[in-house]
């Protein structure tokens, strides 16, 4: 079941996307860009940031995030407009996005914020409702009752905080095990473990939880939330930095904190966790949970079901939201950049010599969205046309991006659909199918669409 090998180095590439509401490579001004890939270093010479203070909002799952007064404010709807964009130059080519579209499942959720599988054969998806509650959608239906209830344990007074993380146990048929992720009464993070009831798989016992890790909280926001199971069996867990703006406590460098990091943990024994032995800062001085580091908010991240790669959305301060990939096989310790680096821009301080940190594959500005959100690469066997894109979305803009590499190492980005919609997740079913959730309360599957 394990694989531990770690090899291969890491990408960094920059992106096509910085004019306007909709930039030119989307609208069909310019055809999409295709992003190189330069060797892994240390900081290039770039020019630094030029940040002003802003009036801060926060999203869910967004963090703090700096809106532009000229923000569009686009009406939810429940049908997507496709973005036309002339072919690629390098013979890789994105369907037509007019040939499929986002179709409502159900519409009458409560601030959903996630959407997971259980991976036992029941088909049901499972949506992570941000007050505190799981709900099951089964065959297109919402069921009128929760998997689980655990309002009476969280605190959401902030717009970032609650129940914001879901994983089943890859034997969760056999051990009825999953991990929950959400902030308590006080605040602060809870990373704990619950269990199926007997006799009924479609509610939780609640009273069986364990609590396996208990982080404090200096701030609420930027508590991140994801979870996921990796293709070596592992738990992996996205934090935020702490919250506030500018990291003001260095959290996201620091290896004395589980904040701004992706955690990796084996959850296989009958209670706890144990740290897995090929964790990079195991018998070092940082903390030994630690997979990777130099994350503001990672907001959604996921692993290719074929090919084991990592990508990871992480929301930006004030210009540059960023998608992170790292390739199956990657040596782990991976350093993401935050707050040196604000995507591929310096932001604050230098890069100390001989530290090596990776730049995002793809990355877009304030003028196209505030708050990204990431998604999944599409691996199911209804739309075979968009086999390998990685869909990722913007909480404030609606926009959706299809993200694809090419044979020859290069990222191509296009704006696919522009969908009116406050995208808080996107979700994927036991078939690879691809979910988007609204978080005014809607989710939305991405099917073709019937002539």
């Amino acid at each position: 079941m394990r694989s531990n090998s770690r090899r291969g180095g890491v990408l960094i590439l920059t992106s096509c996307l910085a004019l306007g509401a909709l930039s030119a490579c989307s609208l069909g001004g310019q055809p999409p860009a295709t992003l190189k890939p330069t060797p892994t270093t240390a900081e290039p010479e770039l020019p630094p940031s030029t940040l002003k203070a802003a009036t801060a909002t926060s999203q869910p799952g967004g963090g703090q995030s700096a809106i532009p007064e000229n923000s569009p404010t686009l009406p939810p709807t429940s049908t997507a407009t496709p973005v036309e964009t002339p072919g690629l130059s390098n013979a890789i080519d994105f369907p037509s996005a007019q040939d499929y579209a986002w179709q409502p499942m159900v519409t009458d959720l409560n601030r959903p914020v996630g959407l997971v599988n259980a991976g036992d054969g029941s088909g049901r998806l499972f949506v992570i409702e941000q007050r505190g509650r799981i709900m099951i959608i089964r065959e297109n239906t919402l069921a009128s009752e929760p998997f689980l209830d655990i309002r009476d344990r969280i605190e959401i007074s902030g717009s970032e905080q609650g129940l914001l993380g879901l994983a089943f146990h890859p034997l969760y048929e056999q051990n009825g095990f999953f991990f929950v992720n959400y902030t308590d009464l006080n605040g602060d993070t809870v990373i704990a473990r619950y269990r199926v009831m007997e006799g009924n798989p479609d509610q939780a016992d609640a009273s069986s939880e364990e609590r396996l890790l208990f982080i404090p909280q200096p701030y609420p926001n930027h508590n991140g939330g994801g979870m996921a199971f990796g293709p070596d069996g592992y738990l992996y867990l996205g934090l935020g930095d702490g919250g506030a703006a500018n990291d003001p406590h260095g959290n996201a460098q620091s290896l004395q904190t589980y904040l701004g990091k992706i955690l990796r943990l084996e959850v296989d024994g009958a209670t706890g966790y144990t740290v897995p032995a090929d964790n990079p800062f195991l018998g070092s001085d940082g903390l030994p949970e630690i997979w990777a580091y130099g994350l503001r908010n990672p907001w959604r991240f996921s692993f290719d079901r074929l090919s084991g790669d990592l990508f990871i959305g992480d929301v930006g301060q004030n210009m540059w939201e960023e998608i992170n990939h790292l390739p199956a096989g990657s040596p782990a310790g991976a350093n993401l950049g935050w707050d040196y680096r604000e995507g591929a821009h310096r932001f604050e301080g230098r890069v100390p010599a001989g530290l090596a940190v990776i730049d995002p594959v793809a990355e877009y500005d304030h003028s196209q969205g505030c708050s990204i959100t990431g998604g999944f690469v599409y691996r199911g066997q209804a739309m075979p046309d968009w086999q390998g894109v990685y869909f990722f979305g913007d909480f404030c803009s609606g926009l959706v991006w299809g993200l694809i590499r090419t044979p020859e190492d290069a990222w191509i980005l296009k704006v696919q659909y522009e969908t009116g919609m406050r995208i808080s997740s996107f979700g994927e079913d036991e078939r690879g199918e691809i979910y988007l959730v609204d978080y005014a309360g809607g989710v939305y599957q991405l099917a073709p669409v019937e002539r």
